[in-house]
């Protein structure tokens, strides 16, 4: 069911955690540093390398993510080598799984031409996807959600 159509939100931007929340992560780089990092990419070279974003920027995007407490920096060290930093999900970071899940699962459905290179299974291989479930463990359409502000 469709929301009626309004001349403004029900609370402002500057009051919006969804804002808020669009303001630490909403631009591309950011999102596309923590896919890579919840499929286990830590290091600088390997998400450039795997993402093409230029040097610059990406070591401006985790320093943001890290600002944000989305990812710890951690030393680690190669045998021979220089000490390095790593990039790792930190638990507030670990917390956008379901979201990026959810997005991951949204593109399959409306932005994909085949079958989806992944899926997201539970431990005994039965699929799962992303949904609202309430308080007492059942499960709510989207039709059924309702907003409500608090004053």
């Amino acid at each position: 069911m469709p929301l009626p159509r309004t001349r403004r939100s029900p609370v402002s931007p500057e009051r919006c955690n969804l804002a808020s929340a669009i303001s630490v992560i909403g631009d591309r780089w950011s999102l596309m540093i923590l896919r890579s990092a919840m499929y286990g990419l830590r290091r600088f070279e390997d998400f450039h390398a795997e993402l093409g974003i230029p040097r610059t920027v990406l070591s401006a995007r985790l320093k943001s993510l890290a600002g944000d407490g989305l990812i710890a920096v951690r030393p680690y060290r190669e045998p021979g080598k220089r000490s390095r930093k790593e990039y790792v999900l930190t638990d507030r970071g670990d917390a956008l799984r379901p979201i990026l899940i959810a997005l991951t699962q949204w593109g399959d459905r409306w932005l994909s031409a085949g079958e989806p290179p992944i899926s997201f299974t539970e431990r005994n291989g039965g699929p799962v996807r992303a949904g609202f479930i309430t308080a007492a463990g059942r499960e709510v359409g989207p039709e059924d959600l309702r907003i409500v502000l608090r004053k």
